[in-house]
C-alpha cells in the first residue's frame, strides 16, 4: 500500500472522481469509443479527477487466460496506446496501479507495464505496485485545513460470479484500512453502497459516527470473446462517478 497526497483546487466546493479500470485495451471487444468519451469527460470537467485502477490493457500472453492471437494490439502497442490516451489527463490522475492483466507480463518477464506507463506520463510519484491510499485535499481552508478525504484503491482479486460475492469482496476492504471511500475493480460490476462506522480520535478522546462509501467500477468491454465463451454475464458499461463535498457540506455520493 502506497500513501499518496493529491492537492485539488482551492476553488472547488465539490470534487468528482471517476474510477477508470478494466479497459482491456487490445482486446477485440474493447469499446474504444466509450473510453474516449470517458477521458474527454475527465478532461473537460474542471473538478473531475480519476483513479487508474488496473487492467487498462489486456496483456494476453500464451500462458494466460484470454485470446492471445485475437488481440488487436501487442502488449507493447497497448502500452503506447494507453500512454497516448492518458497524456491529456495525467495531471488529474490521483493514483495508478496495475491489475491482474498487467501482472501477467510481470510474472512472465518481470516487466511492470503500469510503472512504465506512470513514468512516461510523469506521474510515477502517484504509482503503486500494489494498492493506493490517497489523501485528497481541496476547497478553501477551514480552521487552517482543507477539506480532506481518504480513498483506498485496489484492483481486487476474487472473481465470484454472483453479485453478492462481488459486494462482499468490496465490503471486506474495510477490514484492511480505515478510509472514507473504497474503490475496487476487477469484477466488471458497477455498484455502490454506504455503511456507518464509528471512528476513533485518540488525540481528542472522542468517537464520531461517520459514513464509508464503497464503489465498484465498470468495464469497457462489449460482450463476446472469453466472457461469452465462459458464460459470464455481459458487463454494464456505466462507470460510477463519486462526488465529495467540502467541509461546509460534508457528504459523499456515487452517481451511476
Amino acid at each position: 500500500m502506497k500513501v499518496i497526497t493529491y492537492q485539488g483546487d482551492q476553488e472547488w466546493s465539490v470534487a468528482k472522481i471517476i474510477p477508470l479500470a478494466d479497459f482491456h485495451i487490445g482486446d477485440r471487444n474493447c469499446d474504444m469509443q466509450l473510453i474516449k468519451r470517458l477521458l474527454d469527460e475527465v478532461k473537460e470537467t474542471p473538478n473531475m479527477l480519476c483513479t487508474l485502477s488496473g487492467d487498462l490493457i489486456d496483456a494476453a500472453v500464451k500462458q494466460s487466460v484470454g485470446d492471445t492471437y485475437g488481440a488487436t494490439l501487442s502488449p507493447m502497442e497497448q502500452l503506447k496506446r494507453c500512454t497516448e490516451l492518458f497524456a491529456d489527463i495525467a495531471d488529474k490522475v490521483i493514483c495508478i496501479h496495475g491489475g491482474n492483466h498487467e501482472s501477467r507480463v510481470y510474472k512472465q518477464d518481470g516487466i511492470d507495464l503500469t510503472e512504465m506507463m506512470a513514468i512516461q506520463l510523469g506521474i510515477e510519484e502517484r504509482y503503486s505496485p500494489t494498492t493506493a491510499f490517497v489523501f485528497l485535499e481541496f476547497g478553501h481552508r477551514h480552521h487552517g485545513t482543507f477539506s480532506r478525504y481518504s480513498i483506498y484503491s485496489t484492483h481486487g482479486t476474487r472473481g465470484g460470479r454472483k453479485e453478492g460475492a462481488k459486494a462482499i469482496q468490496l465490503a471486506d476492504l474495510a477490514s484492511i484500512v480505515d478510509a472514507d471511500v473504497y474503490i475496487c475493480a476487477h469484477t466488471h460490476l458497477p455498484m455502490s453502497f454506504k455503511e456507518a462506522f464509528y471512528r476513533v480520535d485518540p488525540t481528542h478522546r472522542t468517537v464520531k459516527k461517520t459514513t464509508k462509501l464503497f464503489v465498484n467500477t465498470a468495464a469497457a468491454l462489449d460482450y463476446g470473446g472469453y466472457g461469452d465463451k465462459s458464460g459470464f454475464k455481459p458487463s454494464a458499461l456505466e462507470y460510477p462517478i463519486i462526488e465529495l463535498c467540502d467541509k461546509n457540506d460534508p457528504k459523499m455520493r456515487c452517481i451511476l
